[in-house]
């Protein structure tokens, strides 16, 4: 019977959209990254490292003294674990501290931590719409799982709104029921396309329907805005959305999650929220150095200005070659290959030939046919580095056959 089982998980893997999954194992060096060590069996363990251009790491911060420092003292005074969950003795100073920055950095009354980017999402929309009696929440079709999944659990009416289409959302929302409240939910930076939400009319159609509304601004929070506050906050329009959810990962360079908001919204997923409640705290020494981060951004605009810098000048030779990518918007460059194949093809191309490794991104977290290099040109890299970079993707991008585009005149 344990064979029948195993057989059906083993077609069930067999028969995925996008084949079966592959890690690459590195070792991001320290205080030499992008550079990084890899263990394979192929011809790239005659390298002595390689040079990532696909982490989230977006800023370095996983990489910079001042948070490798805070994080070292914080384990040589706390230890490794936080000890318990947060209700159970799991509260250490530095989340009390780290929950204050972040709720000034975002100007709201309070945040709260969770222990990643998803479980915030997860928790805090289960509660934010699953207690408001027949709330219905308008969500745009290109949100995160993490969304998706709390919406779920949340069990409230919902209804998709087409990916960044204003005139959509405003035509559903008023053919809600006027009486009932009322949630919008969207990102300010969507991780795949690269491309910025419209906040400013998301905003504008929630004051005229009496909307709540919730932003997640994981791929923005350092990277973007006044102090590194996020689209919102570089738009002056902050203050129109009820909840900023962020991470502590990415731009900060640990790992975690937050939401910022309403006291009383807070207090509410704090007393309420199953993935909170009911797991282990953030350690210690990853609150310390998400807060180094956190104060670090708040005052330093280099890292911002050498990410935007690195961003502009791959979107320019990108369009130079002909090489598509979808949005020149953010940092995220995704570089549009439609071919799962090809798609692998190049990323092995990249690794085996360059030492560049850039993963390879199919499905699911892509639809079929829209496979992509998603290319993160970070604060870490030269100049230098992106010409090299995309020297070494037109010669694979040629040695696979793939089409060339037009340059875009305006783009150059």
């Amino acid at each position: 019977m344990t064979t029948q089982y195993l057989d059906l998980f083993a077609r069930l893997t067999e028969n995925s959209d996008g084949g079966k999954r592959e890690f690459l194992e590195i070792g991001r060096l320290a205080g030499s990254f992008p550079a990084a060590s890899v263990r394979s069996s192929g011809p790239v363990t005659g390298r002595d490292s390689i040079s990532v251009w696909c982490s989230n790491d977006y800023l370095g911060m996983g990489q910079h003294p001042t948070v490798l420092k805070a994080m070292k003292d914080a384990i040589d005074e706390y230890g490794a674990g936080a000890g318990g969950s947060r209700n159970i003795g799991g509260t250490n100073h530095y989340h009390v501290l780290l929950e204050r920055e972040l709720a000034a950095l975002h100007g709201k009354d309070e945040a709260l931590l969770f222990t990643s980017g998803y479980t915030a999402n997860d928790g805090a929309l289960s509660v934010i719409a699953g207690r408001m009696e027949k709330c219905v929440v308008f969500s745009d079709a290109l949100n995160h799982a993490s969304i998706i999944d709390g919406l779920r659990h949340s069990r409230a009416q919902k209804q998709i709104f087409r990916h960044n289409d204003p005139a959509h959302l405003e035509e559903l929302i008023a053919a809600a029921d006027p009486d009932v409240p009322k949630l919008i939910v969207a990102e300010s930076v969507y991780s795949m396309n690269g491309d910025i939400a419209p906040l400013s009319e998301i905003a504008d159609i929630a004051k005229r329907h009496g909307a709540m509304t919730y932003l997640d601004e994981v791929h923005a929070v350092g990277m973007y805005g006044p102090e590194g506050a996020g689209i919102a906050a570089r738009e002056g329009i902050a203050d129109d959305f009820t909840v900023i959810m962020g991470t502590l990962a990415k731009g900060f360079g640990t790992t975690g999650g937050y939401i910022a908001g309403p006291a009383e919204i807070i207090e509410a997923v704090r007393m309420f929220s199953r993935s909170f409640v009911f797991t282990t705290a953030l350690a210690p020494a990853v609150a310390a150095g998400a807060l180094a981060a956190v104060h670090h951004l708040r005052s330093s605009e280099v890292e911002r200005e050498q990410l935007w810098s690195n961003a502009q000048l791959m979107h320019r030779l990108l369009n130079e070659r002909g090489i598509p990518f979808i949005s020149d918007q953010t940092h995220i460059v995704s570089v549009m290959v439609g071919d799962e194949a090809v798609c692998k093809r190049m990323s092995a191309l990249l690794l085996d030939r360059h030492g560049i490794y850039v993963q390879a991104i199919n499905a699911p977290s892509v639809r079929v046919g829209e496979e992509i290099l998603r290319v993160a040109p970070g604060a870490v890299h030269t100049a230098d580095d992106v010409r090299e970079f995309v020297d070494a993707l037109s010669q694979v991008w040629e040695e696979v056959g793939s089409a060339r585009v037009p340059a875009t005149p305006a783009a150059l």
